[in-house]
């Protein structure tokens, strides 16, 4: 079954450039930008679902706002980043018992097969089945150095 919605967002692809202009101005109140097409169909398709179904709760905004800005979103810690961390985006590499693994750094965090982890020991658990070092299992740090 589809929903009214998803026909609407779906008929975005049909219009033309002038067309997605004139529903910008009927559900944004303003002038479109001067950008590409797919960029109109995406904004539209999320203001229209932001009118049916509702925006942002207010702490979410406030939480990316602080974000934007390199806060502290309010009443949350900010968890300082190790200074010898792998700058987000790295792929880490391991080939444990003959499988490859790769896990990539995220600016806060890590990803391994689709999932976030918050540390590399984590990971190397999982990967390894027994609790090792993170860093040291990943070749990040050298056996016995404390850096």
């Amino acid at each position: 079954m589809t929903t009214p919605i998803l026909k609407q967002i779906a008929a975005l692809h049909d219009l033309d450039h002038g067309a997605l202009k004139a529903l910008w101005r009927e559900y944004y109140g303003s002038e479109a930008p001067g950008y590409r097409r797919g960029f109109l169909i995406k904004a539209l398709a999320y203001r229209i679902q932001e009118l049916t179904y509702g925006g942002l709760s207010e702490e979410a905004r406030e939480e990316l706002d602080a974000r934007i800005k390199g806060e502290a979103p309010k009443g949350k810690a900010r968890h300082s980043l190790p200074k010898d961390r792998p700058v987000a985006g790295t792929r880490l590499i391991r080939e444990w018992q003959g499988v490859e693994h790769h896990v990539t750094v995220l600016t806060y965090g890590y990803e391994y097969q689709g999932r976030k982890y918050k540390s590399l020991s984590a990971i190397a658990r999982a990967i390894a089945g027994t609790r090792w070092n993170g860093p040291l299992f990943f070749g990040l740090r050298r056996p016995g150095s404390l850096a």
